[in-house]
Parts: C-alpha cells; structure tokens; sequence
C-alpha cells in the first residue's frame, strides 16, 4: 500500500463513468477519495472537519455551480488544499481564469491516467513543504522574519505583530518564491513560470491578486509597499529590509 494513504482527494465531477474511473485509480494508488457531482455537494464535503480534504480534483462543467465559482468559494474560505482543475475547454482564456479564480493546476480533457496522478502527487508534495524556486537559498526548517512578520515553511505557521496570520498554499508558495529570491527584479514571466507553472507569456491577473493579498497581510501601509515592490513594465522584487537599499 501507498505511504500516501492518509491523503484524502475529493473528486467533484458530474461525468460519472470518470468519476468512478478516477477514484478507482486514485484509491489503487493508496489514497482515500470522496467523489461529488456538483459545486454544493463539494463545498459541504469540504466542511467535514472529521474527514479533512487534502486535494480536490474539480471539474470545470458542472450542473448548477461552475467549476470557477467551487474554487473561488474555496479559497474565499481561507482553506489552501490544492486544487486541480479539469477541463475539456482549451482556450488560454479558460486556463486563465482558472488560476485566476485559485486553482494551482489546470488539466485538459482528455488526459492521461498518468499525467493525472504525476499532477496530484506534485501538488500533495508541494502543500507539505516542498517548492520549486530559481534559486533556493533558505532553510526551510528555520523561521525567517521581515518587517514585524515571522514564518516558518516548514510548519506554515505565520505571525503578523503577533498575531497569528493564515494565507492559502498558493500564496505561501509565491511568499517562498519572493523570499528565496530576496532583494531581486523577478520578472513576471518568472513568476508564472516557476510558481504557477504556466506559459510565461500568458495574460493573467493571478500574480497580482496574489502580490495584493501579501501586502494586505505583511504590508504596514499596503498602498505604499516597502517589501513587495511592483517594478514596472518588468516585473516584482521582494525587500526584506528597505532601509538598507
């Protein structure tokens, strides 16, 4: 059996020959999987406490509440499980707002068995610390402050003045990012790239929702930012210590 049998994936899709597909997969991998048919079923499958979700796998198309408004309502919760998002759609608009909306990954329909679970695997390893960055100068396993912040990436525990403070997987990965890459003008291309695993070129508003949740969480002014700069028409850089500039 699987080490990862403790990972529980809810699966919300309404084409029931793949939902029983999927999680006849996933549960030969090790893992406990939920399936729903709709965004309601989903978002109270979500709120069991006794049974917590590590991963949803959430279809864009389904019967009364979109795949978007699922996720968005997800992460409006303040909950930061992975999402992977399945979609037969392929325009870059769709994918677009998918990340957009929250979801970490996007997947077209129709896909690989083995694509899928590479994916679910990738996100379940990265929500328990592990990040990819262009070059990783922290250890994890230490606290690290700026301003009146202090975070470890290894417990996710993050304090404000303080005060305890919660941020989603997606925006703790982008804070990793910033951190590893301390002091430099990270273009957005970048950005995209390595945290979001996108196309670089593509036009998405998702760095700068999540740049803009960071300044209203660590940010003493979040106006008139002194740690997590926008450069314009280039791209982002992240300052520890502004007065040493």
């Amino acid at each position: 059996m699987s080490t990862e049998s403790e990972k529980h994936i809810l699966v919300v899709e309404d084409e029931e020959h793949l939902a029983i597909g999927i999680k006849f997969n996933l549960e030969a991998e090790g893992f406990k999987v939920t399936t729903v048919g709709n965004g309601l079923a989903a978002l109270k499958a979500i709120e069991v406490e006794d049974c917590p979700v590590d991963l949803v796998v959430l279809d864009l198309m389904l019967p009364g509440m979109s795949g978007y408004d699922v996720c968005e309502q997800i992460r409006e919760s303040g909950r930061h499980m992975p999402v992977l998002m399945l979609s037969a759609r392929t325009l870059s608009e769709d994918r677009t707002r998918g990340f957009d909306v929250g979801a970490n990954q996007y997947l077209v329909k129709p896909f690989e068995l083995g694509e899928l679970l590479a994916r679910i695997k990738n996100l379940l390893s990265q929500s328990t610390g592990q990040f990819k960055s262009v070059r990783s100068r922290r250890d994890e396993g230490k606290e690290y402050e700026f301003g009146q912040a202090k975070i470890n990436f290894q417990t996710y525990e993050i304090s404000v003045n303080g005060k305890p403070a919660r941020l989603t997987q997606l925006q703790i990965k982008v804070l990793k990012f910033f951190v590893d890459n301390e002091g430099i003008v990270v273009p957005r291309a970048k950005l995209l790239e390595e945290v979001w695993e996108m196309p670089g070129h593509m036009n998405t508003r998702a760095p700068d929702q999540v740049l803009r949740q960071l300044r209203k969480t660590f940010e003493p002014n979040p106006s008139n930012p002194v740690h997590f700069l926008t450069i314009r028409d280039v791209g982002y850089r992240f300052l520890r210590d502004p007065e040493s500039v």
